[in-house]
């Protein structure tokens, strides 16, 4: 099956060479050397997976990638940046991106990323799942990605709402930093980032700090675990 990919990148000579190599792969790869002719051909054209740089002329990654998540929930889309500090991997997420890779990358690394996130796109078109994920009063609709607790409305970001929905749908088991990794950012776990760290704790600010029982769990050097503590 042949994928369609838009590749944002204002590094023509970069872009270039992407493109190239992704055609090796029988990627048909699209570009657009600004975020305004970017923002055009998604309206215009269906695409399977999109790469976004974030210092883009008109409209920078960051917004383009906010408008793309407006009319589109689920298309894969990739961040390409030189910038590796936490807080510039939070906007991106919060912003809608799947995954996030710095410059320079290699090549490989990226048709890794590429294949990841579409088998995953390919796994939830096909897969037929639960739609509503509970735990004690703690509720998750994921058709109107809504989420209660004890019946009040939370507001959670695109990548909180993804965590929340792996830790939900692995209740009561202990996940690894390693596992959330690959199943919520199909990335493996980088040691010297604590993004994943950031995540649990929005988590638990929102979910935990105003209501019992607790339901977000530190297990010391194993991971994270979502379950009711027995009295």
């Amino acid at each position: 099956m042949n994928y369609n990919i838009l590749l944002v990148e204002d590094e023509k000579k970069l872009a270039d060479t992407i493109q190239a190599g992704l055609s090796e792969h029988d990627y048909e790869v699209t570009i657009a050397y600004n975020g305004l002719d970017g923002k055009k051909l998604f309206a215009e054209n269906a695409y399977d997976l999109i790469i976004l740089d974030i210092n883009l002329p008109f409209v920078n990654g960051y917004e383009l990638c906010k408008l793309i998540r407006e009319t589109d929930e689920h298309v894969p889309i990739i961040l390409l940046t030189a910038m590796n500090f936490t807080d510039n991997k939070i906007e991106g997420f919060d912003s809608g991106a799947d995954d996030y890779i710095t410059k320079p990358f290699e090549f490989v690394e990226l048709v890794a990323r590429i294949k990841a996130l579409l088998r995953r796109s390919d796994l939830r078109t096909d897969a037929e799942e639960e739609r509503m994920l509970q735990i004690a009063d703690l509720e998750m609709n994921l058709d109107s990605k809504e989420v209660r607790r004890n019946d009040k409305k939370i507001s959670l970001t695109a990548k909180e709402f993804q965590l929340l929905e792996y830790l939900l749908k692995n209740k009561e088991k202990v996940v690894s930093r390693a596992e959330i990794a690959k199943n919520v950012w199909d990335i493996d776990f980088d040691t010297q980032t604590n993004v994943i760290d950031v995540y649990v704790n929005f988590l638990r600010k929102k979910l935990d700090k105003n209501f019992e029982p607790k339901l977000i769990h530190t297990q010391v050097g194993m991971g994270y675990i979502l379950k009711v503590e027995e009295d």
